[in-house]
């Protein structure tokens, strides 16, 4: 795994000041590439790619990077693995490709020169990104991979065209002072996180997963032409018309032929993935997803795998005992942290320079600490994210589901007149009539914004509507954000979302292309790569993908219960008497250390004053917000969290966004 970055700049800067900006931002990533630097000029055109090396496979100085094709036509600055580069080098080799070395960037490089860019894509299974320089055409090409597993960050600095695979590589170069994105905040308070494509800054954006991106000197020396820019993405794979074509054409199987087949499958993605040169483990967390992934390792490994948790003193959220005992049934080389709220205050300082751009998820803290755990003995780590969106798994789902089949047996005036009330000052009365009548232990949470909930549940006017309501924080954030307005999403329904049949299926697509790649994989690839640790995820190989959208939904979902299938796969290897326990993954006791441990911290942040002075918070919504959580009237920690990520955010990478605070971007 490494770091990524580039640049194209039109003013006839020599070679030396174009080499010295590159390797400032190489210097930048030096936690994704420790092992290796490296940076290519070609001053004619402008153009300077950098990157940094995590060593994974071939060790040697054959992988260094920036690499040349063997032609000299193309230069890559490349981040990721392609697990199939075993299988495409021998498909290479039968038509006269030669090789110096094992790597697999050396293979991608032969693929794009072999089979042309897009088909070359199409072949590779992997987790990648990547800046091309086509030496021949004068192009640059940005490719990101199906599922969004590896970032690519791209867009304007003034009148420089530049990527990254992270914003702080961008912020090393001169004069970058793009206006913080407002509407982009607004999106962060919605859901801890900044959605595909936007990011915090103006004029910089992600690019989408499973494109590539096409740049002449004409294109980058448009600084602003965004609407011609997103036009010229190409798409080389589409989750949308993977999960709408296998909803078409359904795989019909008998319960055990569905799971031996989805057993071989997954054995091979697993395989693959262990293919490295340096020592690997996995993450346990005592669930299904990452237990299946601890077994198949083991079942195909000569040694005790490797594997590492994280607990809590907290007994609500600790796992650690349920994936020690799979550990032991399993086999494994098993280690375990122990996270304490003193850990996490002395880890919540580092979040906005690991995590980079404002991000708020509070499982960011025990994901980085296990990351960290976990590099003190390997390189690379296997994890089982992916799971819960491609097989059901997540219990809002059926909250959705509840709510929709609730709604569907009132006629719809009635609907709209019980919702009224749950919305109305009666509701507002008795959430104040139980605070004064009842000790403040028996006192319920936030009665008022349970019973608001209830009545947009119920009054939805569709299930897609239904969904985005049940996942989002702050609703009216641009309400909020000062000068924010609303972008479109998957989730607002703004943007196309798939034909599906069944509205479970389409609540999983919508987190397959939103929280997935924005959330969960961005935290991993975050926390992973802050302390040179690779991750990969074996059930987002495409082709589980697609047989996953293949499978019927009732092998997915049974009795009320999610990954049916992905279970009677992981039982063939550990008993369910260590697996049948709700769900809590890598979630932390956030709203209690808010009260506690985290207090100081918090109430710094969100200063009343503080907040005018930085200017983009309401700062009534908040204190208000922020008072009744620690009064314990109300349970309020991500709405909290989302504000707080930002603020650290922001006076942490102060003074490189002072000017961006004066904008209303």
């Amino acid at each position: 795994m490494c770091g990524i970055g580039g640049f194209w700049i039109q003013s006839g800067l020599p070679h030396d000041a174009l080499q010295a900006r590159a390797e400032a931002m190489a210097d930048k990533l030096m936690h994704r590439g420790p092992d290796d630097a490296g940076v290519f000029v070609d001053a004619d055109a402008g153009i300077a790619l950098a990157h940094r090396r995590l060593a994974v496979v071939d060790l040697s100085s054959r992988g260094h990077q920036p690499m040349k094709s063997a032609s000299g036509r193309y230069v890559i600055t490349y981040n990721g693995e392609v697990f199939n580069h075993a299988q495409l080098r021998s498909e290479l080799q039968s038509v006269g490709f030669q090789f110096g070395g094992h790597s697999d960037t050396e293979i991608v490089l032969a693929a794009i020169e072999h089979w042309g860019l897009e088909n070359a894509l199409q072949r590779c299974n992997g987790m990648f990104a990547f800046g091309l320089w086509d030496r021949n055409q004068r192009t640059l090409v940005l490719a990101r991979d199906r599922l969004g597993v590896k970032p690519i960050y791209y867009g304007w600095s003034g009148s420089t065209f530049v990527f990254a695979s992270e914003l702080k590589a961008l912020r090393a170069l001169p004069n970058f002072n793009n206006a913080i994105n407002r509407d982009a905040v607004a999106l962060l308070l919605q859901h801890g996180y900044v959605a595909t494509p936007h990011s915090i800054y103006r004029n910089i954006h992600k690019l989408v997963p499973g494109t590539w991106l096409p740049i002449d000197a004409r294109m980058a020396s448009s600084p602003g032409d965004e609407a011609a820019l997103h036009t010229r993405a190409r798409v080389y794979w589409s989750a949308r018309k993977a999960a709408e074509h296998g909803n078409r054409n359904r795989i019909e199987m008998a319960d055990k032929e569905a799971t031996d087949e989805l057993e071989r499958l997954l054995r091979d993605t697993v395989a693959i993935r262990m293919e490295a040169d340096v020592p690997l483990g996995a993450f346990l967390s005592g669930g299904i997803d990452s237990s299946t992934i601890a077994a198949l390792m083991q079942a195909q490994s000569t040694r005790p795998v490797k594997t590492f948790s994280i607990g809590y003193a907290e007994h609500d959220f600790n796992e650690a005992p349920f994936a020690k005992a799979i550990a032991a049934h399993l086999g494994t080389d098993h280690h375990e942290f122990y996270l304490t709220a003193r850990d996490a205050l002395e880890i919540v300082p580092q979040l906005p320079e690991i995590f980079d751009e404002p991000f708020a998820d509070p499982s960011q803290i025990p994901t980085f600490l296990v990351s960290k755990l976990a590099r003190n003995t390997v390189t690379v780590s296997l994890s089982g994210d992916g799971g819960d969106e491609l097989f059901g798994g997540y219990t809002r789902y059926f909250e959705a589901e509840r709510y929709r089949r609730m709604a569907s047996g009132i006629p719809r005036p009635l609907v709209t007149s019980l919702a009224t009330t749950l919305r109305s000052g009666l509701a507002a009365s008795f959430s104040e009539l139980s605070c004064r009548l009842l000790p403040l232990r028996f006192q319920p949470k936030n009665p008022l914004a349970a019973a608001s909930r209830l009545g947009d549940m119920l009054d939805a006017k569709s299930n897609a509507e239904r969904y985005a309501q049940l996942v989002t924080h702050w609703p009216d954030s641009v309400a909020v954000v000062k000068g924010a307005s609303e972008v479109p999403t998957v989730l607002t329904g703004a943007l196309r979302q798939a034909t599906l049949t069944n509205p479970l299926e389409s609540m999983m697509y919508t987190d397959l292309v939103s929280y997935l790649p924005d959330d969960c994989l961005t935290k991993v690839d975050r926390a992973s790569m802050a302390v040179g640790l690779e991750v990969r995820v074996p059930l987002l190989d495409h082709r589980v993908f697609e047989l996953a959208w293949r499978t019927p939904l009732r092998q997915k979902v049974r009795n009320g219960q999610g990954k049916w299938l992905l279970r009677q796969v992981v039982n063939r290897h550990v008993p369910d008497a260590l697996l049948n326990r709700p769900k809590a993954g890598f979630g932390i006791p956030i709203g209690d250390w808010l009260r506690g441990p985290l207090q100081g911290w918090a109430e710094s942040l969100l200063d009343e004053q503080r907040l005018r002075e930085d200017g983009f918070f309401e700062p009534g919504r908040i204190r208000k917000t922020w008072s009744a959580h620690v009064s314990g009237h109300a349970s309020e920690p991500y709405r909290l969290w989302n504000v707080l990520m930002f603020q650290a955010w922001l006076h942490a990478t102060k003074p490189t966004t002072s000017r961006g605070t004066v904008s209303m971007a």
